[in-house]
């Protein structure tokens, strides 16, 4: 739960349990996933002091509406408040997980794939064009990368610094590099992780047409445009936000997993207890992936 008044703005707490209204489905939380988001929201306030944190779940379901999944039903979620053993979440916001997909993998959909997936489909057809991911070490960039791969895009991979690359090129990329360098021919459309200067970088490199999805902003820098950089040929840069229900979205890439055509990486696994570990870990650049948290015991672990 959030608590400014502890390091990383969390703490391990006992809150009351949830209980579902009509069209709510209760899920027992077994792995959820931490994000840059979820850190930030401690600390900005997004998320009050008291409430449960997290936004990445997979369970199993407990008991739903007439309108939700059957009890006993395996289900990836988009839900406030998975950083508990148990979470309510709207039917619109789950999907079901086959007993072939680890649930383990499933937590580390929902915002960071469902963010990669909508953020490529917002750039339009794909086939055949050059699309450039920053931050693409990180658990949306490397979805992203996949995804765009699939959609058979030209991928160019950035990362922060030389080692943050490894198994880029075994999800798709076809060039990986530090920051831009390198980069010499425009780019059709970039997913943008990092902000700040590297943002700028990325805009002059757009070609006519093209479009920046700008998903995070992990550089915490600001992105100063000198005069006139935004006169020319037509070209946008457009926010992102996840927004609306998100079970199609899940579901296809719940089907994506189970193919074997979209890898999950998880880079810090452990328990609930150890939050601070992974938060740590997560914000000094240290995994490639993403970090899923084990919520329930071992006897339920999946």
């Amino acid at each position: 739960m959030v608590d400014p008044s502890v390091p990383e703005s969390v703490r391990l707490a006992d809150v009351a349990e949830p209980t579902p209204d009509a069209d709510g489905v209760l899920v027992e939380v077994r792995h959820a996933a931490l994000n840059h988001g979820d850190l930030n929201d401690a600390r900005s306030g997004r998320v009050p002091a008291g409430a449960v944190l997290g936004s990445d779940a997979a369970g199993v379901v407990l008991r739903s509406g007439p309108a939700g999944p059957p009890s006993g039903t395996r289900v990836v979620a988009l839900a406030a408040g998975a950083f508990a053993e148990q979470v309510i979440v709207s039917s619109g916001s789950l999907a079901e997980v086959p007993a072939t997909v680890d649930l383990a993998r499933a937590a580390a959909l929902p915002v960071a794939g469902v963010a990669a997936l909508r953020a490529l489909r917002a750039c339009g057809t794909l086939l055949g064009r050059r699309v450039l991911i920053t931050g693409a070490s990180g658990g949306v960039g490397r979805f992203a990368v996949r995804l765009a791969s699939i959609a058979g895009a030209h991928v160019i991979a950035s990362v922060g610094r030389q080692g943050r690359g490894a198994g880029l090129e075994e999800l798709g990329a076809d060039e990986v590099v530090v920051g831009l360098d390198g980069i010499d021919v425009p780019v059709d459309a970039v997913v943008d992780n990092v902000g700040g200067p590297q943002l700028v970088a990325a805009w002059q490199l757009l070609a006519s047409g093209g479009t920046i999805q700008s998903i995070g902003w992990t550089s915490g820098e600001p992105a100063v445009f000198s005069p006139y950089s935004t006169i020319g040929p037509p070209k946008s840069l457009t926010s992102f936000l996840i927004e609306g229900p998100v079970a199609d979205a899940l579901a296809d890439l719940v089907r994506l997993v189970e193919s074997g055509a979209l890898p999950v990486e998880i880079g810090w696994q452990g328990p609930l207890d150890r939050f601070h570990d992974a938060a740590d870990a997560l914000r000094g650049r240290r995994i490639n992936g993403k970090a899923v948290l084990v919520v329930a015991d071992a006897a339920h672990r999946s």
